[in-house]
């Protein structure tokens, strides 16, 4: 019986942690605007196909992918063709991550590439 107790607290643990591992997903305005209003964490990932550091940036996002212990959602925004998201974030170089609590900008990252320094900058929000 404590076996099967045991089981069953480390099932509800794994799937109630998966409900908050970080969750990678396309930039889109209305799902921006619902985690900003609901006051979640959110960032977003200014990514270009052409760019290395980006690429870089986004094997640690992937490793993460599913981890309870980094949580939020990661927005990707296509730098190429988001000029005016771009300007209004004051956003200047691709491979920027910006972390986002509700509508406040918690952390702002451009071109690094260390895991330790990313994982930070998504913590900021919780």
């Amino acid at each position: 019986m404590k076996t099967i107790r045991l089981l069953a607290a480390l099932a509800f643990t794994t799937i109630a942690g998966f409900a908050q591992a970080l969750d990678i997903a396309p930039w889109t305005a209305a799902d921006f605007a619902q985690q900003q209003t609901a006051g979640k964490a959110v960032a977003l990932h200014f990514h270009a196909d052409w760019c290395p550091t980006c690429r870089a940036q986004q094997k640690v996002f992937d490793g993460w992918r599913g981890d309870a212990a980094v949580p939020g959602r990661l927005l990707v925004v296509d730098y190429d063709n988001a000029r005016e998201l771009r300007r209004q974030l004051g956003v200047r170089m691709q491979s920027t991550l910006i972390v986002f609590k509700g509508d406040k900008e918690v952390a702002r990252l451009a071109g690094d590439t260390d895991p330790a320094k990313l994982r930070a900058a998504l913590e900021a929000a919780r």
